[in-house]
Order: structure tokens, then sequence, then C-alpha cells
């Protein structure tokens, strides 16, 4: 019989993200969740950490209203890219 686990995130939050641009911030949401905002406080999405074999992803989610669930832009290595795909999505 063959059984996968599954990676785990560990029960700490991780530290906030730092991002190159200053044109949007991010706001703690969760221990491994964060609210992108723009300068003018509107929230993009949200950027989420998820631990995978190779390591750390971040993913770009939005939040879909009507369902209450988060729905998957991409996942990238950086939080940077992750981000500027909420920045040009609308």
């Amino acid at each position: 019989m063959h059984t996968t686990a599954a990676t785990a995130l560990p029960d700490i939050p991780y530290a906030t993200p730092d991002l190159s641009s200053d044109r949007e911030r991010l706001v703690r949401a969760g221990d491994h969740l964060w609210r992108v905002q723009d300068r003018a406080g509107r929230i993009l999405g949200h950027l989420r950490i998820a631990a995978e074999p190779l390591g750390l992803r971040y993913r770009a989610e939005r939040l879909h209203l009507a369902t209450g669930s988060f729905r998957l832009i991409g996942a990238f290595w950086t939080a940077d890219e992750a981000v500027q795909t909420l920045r040009y999505l609308r």
C-alpha cells in the first residue's frame, strides 16, 4: 500500500514578506495569509504562504464573495511576483 504524507505548515506564524515595491502593503490576516492593499487602501487580493516539497510558494488569491472561498490566481516563488499578479488583474 502506498501512502503519501502531506507537507503541513508549522503552527507558528511566518514573518511578513518584504516587497521590493512600495505600491502595495501587506496586512496580516492569518498565520500564513496577508491582505494586499494598494496605496489608497483598496484590497487587491490576498497573499498566502504554502509549503511545498521544493520550498515555500507564494499564492496570489482572490476572495469569491458568493461562495466565501478563495480562488487561486497563481503560485510563485517570490512574494513580489504574486503581488504583481494581483496588481494588474482587475
